[in-house]
């Protein structure tokens, strides 16, 4: 079985569900922690207005802290050119994130009330952010509600295929696929990227329905080999922001790694330290997470 690559989100895409700021200490030992564990992509921060997203307006305090570990990339999340500009900045003073993300939309609407843009806007955006980060980092793009738009109920596939394209276009290789509300189905995922053409696709799914690892199960049968995940299940929206019945969480990183490991699927991930890892995140939030590896223990088939 093919190895996976993935992505561990907690310190971003989790964090920003939380309405807490959370010190930036905790923030720095949580990525050093994930990057020791194993995990090749690490989710550090977001260069997001800190009037709009206060967690995140620790950005370049958190980087500037951080113990890199050599082969890991550190991913900023940027919303604009602006936020590219930041980033590039850090990384010229010596400690800035070596991947920056971009996203997009499926969907009108969905753009509208999550960016404030409409589709067109948004790429001309994405265009001048892949020009201001002047090729020194990796470029990760996304494609939100590919599976299913709350505002609009079904997303045309042949819409969600042309943004991947686009953003490879741009020299965006890497590329995810959002199921932003949790809506997909293994057939669907199936389908969706078997419709894929090169690049590097990447699955970012939500378990909303608790669907979730069924359709990485799908990804990865259609040829995905990397996954984005959150310890406990925590994130998938900002704190302000409620759609899918207010719960969209990421899919659980402990629950994802014990299940492709039990597949034959090797993660890379130290197994003895996840569950510890598992609960120093729940000791993070001050609260019990939604990881059930966490409580059951791994699986007893495990070598």
């Amino acid at each position: 079985m093919d190895a996976v690559t993935l992505c561990e989100c907690f310190a971003r895409d989790g964090l920003q569900h939380e309405p807490a700021f959370v010190p930036t200490a905790t923030k720095r030992a949580l990525v050093e922690r994930f990057a020791a564990l194993g995990f090749k992509r690490v989710e550090a921060t977001s260069y997001s207005n800190p009037k709009v997203v206060p967690q995140f307006a620790d950005a370049s305090e958190l980087l500037r802290s951080l113990e890199k570990k050599p082969g890991v990339y550190y991913k900023a999340t940027c919303a604009n050119v602006r936020a590219v500009e930041r980033a590039l900045a850090d990384l010229e003073a010596g400690f800035g994130a070596n991947e920056i993300s971009l996203l997009v939309s499926a969907t009108e609407a969905h753009s509208q009330k999550n960016l404030n843009r409409s589709r067109a806007e948004q790429w001309q955006n994405i265009e001048e952010m892949v020009r201001a980060a002047k090729g020194r980092f990796r470029l990760i793009g996304t494609v939100s509600v590919a599976f299913g738009c709350p505002f609009e109920g079904k997303v045309d596939v042949a819409v969600v295929i042309s943004d991947f394209e686009k953003f490879r276009s741009l020299g965006v290789e890497h590329v995810a696929l959002g199921d932003t509300i949790g809506s997909a189905t293994p057939l669907a995922v199936k389908s969706m990227f078997g419709k894929i053409k090169g690049g590097v696709p990447i699955a970012h799914f939500h378990d909303t329905r608790g669907t979730g690892l069924v359709n990485y199960v799908a990804a990865y049968e259609a040829g995905v080999r990397h996954f984005d995940s959150s310890f406990g299940g925590v994130g998938g929206h900002p704190a302000k922001v409620k759609y899918g019945g207010g719960f969209t969480g990421n899919v659980c990183t402990e629950d994802l790694v014990n299940l492709f490991e039990s597949m034959g699927i090797h993660t890379g991930i130290d197994m003895q330290q996840l569950l510890a890892t598992a609960e120093f995140c729940e000791q993070a939030l001050g609260r019990e997470l939604y990881g059930r590896v966490t409580r059951s223990g791994l699986s007893p088939l495990l070598a």
